[in-house]
């Protein structure tokens, strides 16, 4: 159906009760958002795809009305009601009212758009501390999140598999058909090797009503806290995932805009408070699938531009993109450091600065002092999952060093022990950290 009169209607500030003031539009593939005052109302667009049909207008309305309970989970103060648009009697339109309903709307509260965690990573103004305050929001959405066992597990990922590679097979004359084909095979077979720990994740509550689509461009500073919004809602199945699937899209966004200090923070906060340790094998194919969704959408687009170079330019990062994809599903190269020889806070504080110096997302970093009886399993799971990993304490005494290198030695995989204090107090076998970064 035709929307260009409510469009219209939407697009003059009278409507609100402002005519002399401007409307500003964003619009995506989905919907028209205006924003006018200190509101927004967002428009969803007549349109069907794949796993979206908004051509009704009861569809519609269910949609509104779902996004806006769904985002009420984490970002009460931006969203909120659901407004009709009706005609009079004269034809006119107009919010609410007696008439017969032509649209429907979600209203929210306006908020400043520099305040996007994607512009404020493209202005250099995403620092460590509000990644951390990020990954204890998703932490807590999280574990609030009703778990369902309708969707997810192998079965689920392995449809999310079959979704990217039709829709990266259907942009061929961007993306390289073998790339499309050499990923969709290796991720096949890094999901039979998971399968079996994504169906027992499924059975143990992993799998939630989740975001769906936790893009930086889907969360906002608001009140000086970050806020998750924009949630999916038009299909069930793309919001019931693994909480594990969910935190990757954030992780390979972060990764990908080359803030790797702020990736690793956030997985390293994020499974500090939720101890999910257990999931670290299936996300590397989780983040490459994220990686490999985001390539189609960057090819789309490329498709979609006008100019020649900036097309050229987006294809080529679509391209990237897909080689990022793959390379996340090569094995890991697990080792084990040590930081000891100072205090507790302060081999912590080295640890971070190293940890995102290795394949993304960067080491797991375990505080020896701070956990001392949990720390040692959860060491065990990362490096067993092919991760690099790093434990930062004191290491005063022989038996903690001791017992730190018969660790890696029962793991089989490489260990370097990294001291700072005392150069007389250095154990045999570990060098000294003098301040600069140990690769």
């Amino acid at each position: 159906m035709s929307q260009e009169d409510v469009i219209a209607f939407l697009s003059d500030g009278a409507s609100y009760g402002r005519p002399a003031e401007p409307v500003e539009r964003i619009e995506t593939h989905c919907s028209i958002v205006f924003l006018v005052g200190d509101k927004a109302y967002k428009l969803k667009r007549a349109i069907a795809f794949s796993l979206l049909d908004y051509t009704t207008l009861d569809r519609r309305e269910l949609a509104c009305r779902r996004e806006l309970e769904l985002n009420r989970r984490t970002a009460p103060d931006l969203y909120l009601d659901v407004k009709s648009i009706r005609r009079t009697g004269s034809g006119a339109l107009e919010f609410e009212g007696q008439g017969a309903v032509v649209d429907w709307l979600v209203v929210m509260r306006r908020f400043d758009q520099d305040q996007l965690f994607d512009r404020l990573a493209a202005s250099g103004r995403l620092d460590t501390p509000l990644a951390l305050a990020l990954a204890q929001e998703i932490a807590r959405f999280h574990a609030n999140a009703e778990p369902t066992d309708r969707y997810g597990g192998r079965e689920g990922l392995m449809r999310a598999i079959e979704r990217n590679n039709f829709d990266q097979t259907s942009v061929g004359d961007v993306l390289d058909a073998n790339l499309v084909e050499r990923l969709y095979a290796e991720s096949v077979r890094a999901l039979d090797h998971a399968g079996g720990l994504l169906d027992r994740r499924k059975e143990s509550g992993r799998v939630r009503r989740c975001h769906g689509d936790l893009r930086l461009a889907n969360i906002v500073r608001y009140d000086g806290r970050p806020t998750l919004f924009d949630a999916i809602e038009f299909a069930e199945e793309s919001c019931s995932i693994d909480v594990l699937y969910d935190l990757a899209f954030v992780l390979m966004d972060l990764w990908q805009s080359g803030l790797h200090a702020q990736a690793n923070a956030v997985l390293n906060c994020y499974l500090d408070a939720t101890g999910d340790d257990e999931g670290l094998p299936v996300l590397p194919l989780m983040l490459s699938l994220r990686a490999g969704t985001r390539a189609f959408a960057v090819a789309g687009a490329s498709r979609r531009r006008t100019d020649a170079e900036e097309s050229r330019r987006l294809a080529e990062s679509a391209q990237g993109l897909m080689s990022f994809a793959l390379s996340l599903l090569a094995p890991g190269r697990p080792r084990l450091v040590a930081i000891g020889g100072t205090t507790s806070d302060d081999a912590l504080g080295r640890a971070t600065a190293l940890a995102p110096t290795h394949p993304a997302p960067g080491a797991r970093i375990y505080g020896a002092e701070r956990k001392p009886l949990s720390w040692r399993a959860s060491c065990n799971a990362a490096l067993a999952a092919g991760y690099a990993v790093i434990v930062a304490g004191s290491f005063r005494s022989r038996q903690d060093q001791e017992e730190i290198g018969k660790a890696a030695e029962a793991r089989s995989v490489p260990f370097t022990g990294l001291w700072i204090g005392n150069a007389l107090e250095r154990p045999e076998d570990w060098r000294s950290l003098d301040g600069a970064e140990e690769r």
